[in-house]
């Protein structure tokens, strides 16, 4: 893919994180995206999210697969690692950099089409041996990059730009993530930047792999009357389950006199994500009530968005293998690779 790179100027009177970082230190090249595709606002959120995290860019690794969506790892993070791999694999590529070197911060790009069709084996098992990574499905329920097909996510009855109506129902990104085990699963509306933004500042501190299906609107192909994931029908059906602020540690929660009750979610690292019920009965650290709330939003015609799911106490993928805590790419070679005597040794227990 080609893009464009963005001059070098930095405001003399720009704000500057803990870092000494100005939001323009965490942008990448310009987009060569659609104007006003989803994806850009998507990749607005990310670079606000890590700037106001004081995330360092040389810590982290964006990977992304094939499609419209994989482009967004161009368009943020100019200083970080990055890998663009063949369609539907990015979750392999990206355990296997999670796995050599557990310092990194792992985020991952991919869309519908990537992660729900030819890469779903993929995203399954990455949810299964939770991954430590950020997992941004850029969801418009068609294929943009090959003008315009229906993808997995497409919702029954929907229709296509010239019209077709889609008859297969549809894999839902986020009762799947709910089924097989996720321990962080949000929905949000790329046009919704101050509910996407906490959301993923929450995902990138989260333990494990946080999935957040974000509906991102195609301009070209998936953004007229009849089509469930424009920006009109997104707006009308949204429901938000929760309403979260992602709190860094370095900030005091407060919640003031008269306000609405407030549930605190601990993470991992000490910050925490505040809740603010939309009803009564919701419980974010309840699966079973986050997958009936997600079914009973589709069964009224409604989209279920906000943090409808968090779980802290899981195992990452380190923990189910006993890695060290060094990073491996940092052992020596005599420790990665102790000799035959200990590979015998090794094999003599499988035996």
């Amino acid at each position: 893919m080609t893009s464009i790179a963005k001059p070098p100027v930095r405001h003399p009177s720009a704000r500057l994180n803990g870092l000494g970082l100005a939001l323009r230190d965490y942008e990448g090249a310009m987009s060569t995206l659609c104007a006003g595709c989803g994806h850009d606002s998507v990749t607005a959120a990310l670079v606000q999210a890590c700037w106001e995290l004081d995330l360092p860019p040389h810590r982290a690794a964006k990977m992304s697969g094939i499609g419209c969506s994989s482009k967004t790892t161009a368009y943020f993070l100019k200083q970080s690692h990055g890998f663009n791999s063949v369609h539907g694999r990015m979750p392999s590529v990206t355990s296997g950099a999670a796995a050599a070197n557990r310092g990194l911060i792992c985020i991952g790009i991919s869309g519908d089409g990537d992660s729900l069709s030819i890469g779903l084996g993929q995203l399954s098992h990455a949810i299964r041996r939770n991954v430590d990574m950020l997992y941004v499905l850029e969801n418009n329920g068609v294929y943009g990059l090959t003008k315009g097909q229906f993808s997995a996510s497409a919702d029954l009855g929907s229709r296509s730009k010239r019209g077709e109506a889609n008859e297969q129902a549809p894999i839902d990104p986020v009762l799947l993530a709910l089924a097989l085990g996720a321990t962080f699963v949000a929905r949000s509306f790329s046009g919704d930047k101050q509910q996407l933004v906490p959301i993923l500042k929450a995902g990138l501190a989260h333990k494990g792999l946080a999935l957040i299906d974000v509906i991102s609107p195609c301009v070209s192909f998936n953004d007229h009357e009849g089509s469930t994931k424009s920006y009109a029908f997104t707006r009308a059906h949204e429901v938000e389950a929760v309403h979260a602020d992602f709190i860094p540690l370095r900030h005091a929660i407060t919640v003031g006199e008269g306000s609405e009750p407030v549930q605190v979610v601990q993470l991992h690292d000490g910050s925490s994500v505040r809740l603010r019920p939309t009803a009564d009965d919701y419980d974010p650290t309840d699966r079973d009530s986050a997958y009936a709330h997600v079914r009973g939003c589709q069964a009224r015609g409604e989209i279920a968005t906000g943090l409808l799911f968090v779980d802290e106490t899981g195992k990452d993928m380190h923990d189910f293998l006993h890695t060290v805590e060094t990073p491996l790419i940092d052992l020596p070679y005599e420790q990665l690779c102790p000799g035959a005597a200990a590979m015998d040794d090794l094999m003599s227990r499988y035996r």
